[in-house]
């Protein structure tokens, strides 16, 4: 059973930049697409970025175009968020979540991470 786990969060100030890991277990990461997730207080969890198997990614969130790009190290089982020019907007927990390929679709993912909590304020 795959699981994923992320790691990375933290406060920053604006400007600033973070970046996110989603470490996969259990089964190996490459067959599988993984999207980067986020849901804000109150809000509804949101797409970010998704990377397919062969490393080709979708953005989901017009917000996060030129700051948030999303890689994949396979035979180090991690898929990365590299966040940069950080806004208070984008303070969140963010997710981490696997599929067969890449979707809009939140119910199409699964074997969630637990998440991280990225913080951006002065």
């Amino acid at each position: 059973q795959l699981q994923l786990v992320e790691s990375g969060g933290g406060l920053v100030q604006p400007g600033g930049s973070l970046t996110l890991s989603c470490a996969a277990s259990g089964l190996a990461l490459d067959p599988h697409a993984i999207g980067w997730f986020r849901q804000a207080p109150g809000k509804e969890r949101e797409g970010v970025l998704c990377i397919n198997s062969s490393g080709g990614s979708t953005n989901y969130a017009d917000s996060v175009k030129g700051r948030f790009t999303i890689s994949r190290d396979n035979a180090k089982n991690t898929v990365y968020l590299q966040m940069n020019n950080l806004k208070p907007e984008d303070t969140a927990v963010y997710y981490c979540a696997a599929s067969p390929r890449c979707s809009e679709h939140v119910f199409t993912f699964a074997s969630w991470g637990p998440g991280t909590q990225v913080t951006v304020s002065s």
